[in-house]
């Protein structure tokens, strides 16, 4: 049914308009049951649903990261991604996913790298724009995010960026564009940042003169959690929800700016009427029906994404002069590294879910192995820099308590840990709430020295058996966000007898500046206790990798970043591997030549000994399959079909920006259009749009036909040259006839995948739209006509067929 919206508004006074527009929780906009519109629930994504609870007691379905999928080079999965996750939505009571994030990588330093899809605007606004359809073709809205230019973590709540308009256009809004004109997206995020020395949640120029007149985006634009800080300037700005609520800039203090006259009543109703439309697209009316919660099987769908993502970097030969992988049967595989039996599987910040299951590399192989082949597992380095939460032979639950002492909840824990973001479990107010307690007992298994760990940011204090190992605060200057985010641990030890139980308290106190930071309501009480049994010395862990590496057919080496390296909240500060994990491949790969190198990143790092080892494998962040797609691939049941999204340099100097430290407040985006591979140099270590397969392709076949409103209709012939079906992406680049040095050498115009069988052809057919050929220049887009290279290549910098075109709008 098609509800009359402007009768609804005329139903609704001042003050519950304006509180609609500022939430009534920190994950909700409230109720109005006189016009039968129920809650509209809002949840953190964008590899799963959370919901409103940051628990691992209701868990969720958890697919590979953003760069993952973007590396599937495939609009269509990202759909079914999408839609996936629109039933994970209802089946959560969720109607708005806090998802995509759609910035780009501007820098490889950026900490959130992960959660974006890739450095180019066209392969990042297609992919977004497939999630978008997918998650709303289940009836949950989106909101696309984070509007705008908001492409690094450092100073993020505060930072101005300085970027000059055609810049803007070309990269950091085109992908926005792409999504709100391809898949029309019920909302769009406003960013903490200011852009040009306007926040992006008071930006009437972006936001109402772009995004809204220039674009026709219709939808809701709702804050970044926090990001709103001026009532009239954000509503005057075009903002129209004040998340999280009650305390949010709207609610009362709009209804007082209307009364005064700063804002106008119709300027309210067009906001409210927007979030109406909102709730009837999301059926969040009590009259509504909404549909069915998605059947598809989500692990199955996460395998599949995960393999699919998998970028084979590089695949050298074995002694039987055939390539490594995929593996033949082995007799004995060493299974080498840390992160191979304790996976990260996601980014850090509020891109967490929690599975209710993870396949990790060691249980994949395990299970997959083929019949006669050994698998012996070392831990050879580990690069985490906290300990792993407190879980075996420990027995804990959560206690919290009032200023006074008095219990307000108990809670069973299956770790030691609480992450407590947003809302408070079991209606607890962060108010009345002045401690919580990780308490219980822990029987050792082994005796010797045993090592505790405590994180979060408060007043901390440990006890075991009878002492006190830890008592004092934990609050780094500078920036509380920052402080927030980046785990700080202290480290205790303490003698401890095998078979005699402990008991172990760790007790946390709210300290004021998060409460200040949380402006009354916004909860972010994130601590856990760590523990280490007695282990032996990092030289001796490391020796013992080599030498089962030595005595093995097969060496696979996984190794990847943290949550110390990789997460929201902070940038990186290097690209190299964290811990020793650089010298262990080396020497792994020195004791065996079949080495194969697993790299769980969700972002570039550097690879110092990539020409020392037989094989590369890129596998992301690959979400809760991530070991059943990753043993499928390596035994060659699923080819690796993944493509780069991103740059990956051979050293951090290779890369074009290495610039995201503000200064005084201001980061210049002063290399203009130049970032990624249209930057990069020609030695970097593996080029954007690169990877792998099992198989090989010939080009046979190019043709370029221009379109009357000026792009063209490409078509390729390709063949299968190989032993075995596969996919290949086609991709086309499109360059200046004559150079132009206000422009790069070549960009991507268009992509397509194709799949055959051994010896079958195919033909991949590619629209290349007109803004290809445009340039932002006096304010507006300009066609810049005349003739243009057509490559139709593996990669960036791998042309297999080109051709020249003349382009031109037929007026």
């Amino acid at each position: 049914m098609t509800r009359d919206l402007d009768a609804l508004l005329n139903e609704l006074d001042l003050e519950t308009k304006t509180r609609l527009l500022a939430g009534a929780s920190v994950w909700s906009l409230p109720a109005v049951p006189g016009i039968g519109l129920g809650a509209v629930v809002f949840s953190d994504g964008p590899v799963g649903v959370r919901g409103v609870q940051w628990s691992a007691d209701d868990p969720s379905v958890t697919l590979p990261s953003p760069t993952a999928l973007a590396a599937t080079w495939d609009p269509a999965l990202a759909r079914r991604v999408g839609g996936l996750l629109a039933g994970e939505a209802r089946r959560k009571g969720v109607h708005v996913l806090l998802a995509p994030t759609v910035n780009l990588h501007r820098s490889p330093l950026g900490g959130r790298h992960f959660e974006c899809y890739s450095e180019d605007p066209l392969l990042t606004g297609l992919i977004g724009a497939g999630y978008v359809i997918g998650v709303q073709a289940g009836g949950v809205g989106v909101t696309v995010k984070h509007f705008v230019a908001n492409d690094s973590e450092t100073e993020r709540l505060t930072v101005d960026v300085h970027v000059a308009e055609r810049t803007l256009r070309e990269l950091y809004l085109a992908p926005f564009e792409t999504i709100v004109r391809q898949a029309k997206p019920w909302g769009v995020m406003a960013a903490y940042n200011s852009v040009n020395g306007r926040t992006m949640t008071e930006h009437d120029a972006l936001v109402n003169g772009v995004l809204r007149r220039e674009w026709g985006f219709d939808g809701v634009v709702v804050s970044d959690w926090l990001a709103a800080r001026d009532t009239v300037g954000a509503a005057r700005g075009g903002l129209d929800i004040a998340m999280p609520g009650p305390n949010s800039v709207y609610g009362e203090r709009l209804a007082e700016a209307v009364r005064a006259g700063k804002i106008s009543p119709k300027r309210v109703d067009a906001m409210v009427r927007r979030v109406l439309l909102l709730a009837e697209r999301t059926h969040a009316f009590t009259d509504q029906k909404p549909p069915n919660p998605s059947e598809v099987d989500g692990n199955a769908l996460a395998q599949e994404v995960a393999q699919r993502s998998f970028v084979l970097l590089r695949n050298g030969f074995s002694h039987k002069e055939r390539p490594v992988l995929p593996l033949e049967e082995p007799k004995s595989i060493a299974l080498i590294g840390a992160l191979a039996a304790d996976p990260k599987i996601l980014g850090g910040g509020s891109a967490t879910v929690f599975p209710e299951h993870i396949v990790s590399p060691l249980d994949g192989l395990r299970a997959a192995l083929p019949h006669g082949t050994e698998l012996r597992y070392a831990v050879g380095a580990d690069p985490r820099t906290t300990l792993p939460p407190a879980t075996d032979n420990f027995r804990l639950r959560a206690m919290v308590h009032d200023a006074g002492g008095s219990e307000l909840a108990t809670f069973a824990l299956r770790e030691g840990k609480i992450d407590w973001i947003g809302e408070l479990p079991r209606g607890l107010e962060l108010a009345t709430l002045d401690s919580v307690d990780i308490a219980g007992t822990f029987t050792p298994t082994v005796s010797g020295v045993h090592t505790f760990g405590i994180t979060g940011l408060g007043h901390l204090t440990l006890r075991v058996g009878r002492q006190t190992l830890f008592d004092g605060p934990s609050i780094p200057s500078g920036d509380i966000f920052a402080a927030i985010m980046k785990v700080r641990e202290h480290r205790r030890e303490i003698e401890l007898a095998a078979g005699k139980p402990v008991d172990v308290r760790l007790t946390y106190r709210v300290p004021k500046e998060l409460r200040a930071f949380a402006q009354g309501s916004f909860a972010w009480l994130v601590f856990g206790l760590g523990h280490q049994e007695p282990a032996p010395d990092e030289d001796a862990t490391l020796k013992e990798a080599v030498r089962l590496a030595g005595q093995s057919e097969v060496a696979v080496v996984v190794v990847g970043t943290t949550a110390e390296v990789e997460s929201e909240g902070f940038d990186r500060a290097s690209l190299r591997l964290p811990g020793r994990q650089d010298e262990l491949v080396a020497k792994v790969a020195a004791a065996n030549p079949n080495t194969i190198v697993v790299v769980n990143a969700g972002a570039p790092v550097e690879l110092p000994w990539r020409e020392d080892v037989a094989a590369i494998l890129l596998t992301w962040f690959p979400g809760q399959a991530g070991g059943a797609a990753l043993a499928s691939v390596l035994f060659g049941h699923e080819e690796p079909g993944g493509r780069l999204p991103t740059t990956w340099p051979a050293t951090l100097a290779q890369s074009p920006v290495t610039n995201v430290q503000p200064h005084q407040g201001i980061l210049e985006y002063d290399e203009g259009v130049f970032i990624g591979y249209r930057a990069a140099p020609p030695d970097t270590a593996y080029c954007f749009g690169h990877g792998l397969g099992y198989t090989t392709w010939s080009y046979d076949d190019l043709a370029v036909a221009p379109t009357p409103e000026g792009g063209a209709a490409v078509r390729v012939r390709l063949r299968n040259t190989g032993d075995r079906a596969g996919r290949e992406v086609v991709q086309i680049y499109l360059s200046p006839a004559q150079p132009d040095a206000e422009r790069p050498v070549r960009w991507l115009a268009g992509f397509a995948s194709v799949e055959a069988g051994p010896g079958g052809g195919v033909t991949a057919l590619i629209h290349v739209e007109p803004r290809a050929a445009e340039t932002w220049r006096a304010g507006a887009w300009r066609h810049n006509g005349g003739e243009y290279v057509f490559e139709a290549s593996h990669s960036s910098v791998e042309p297999r067929l080109s051709t020249t075109a003349t382009l031109g709008k037929i007026r």
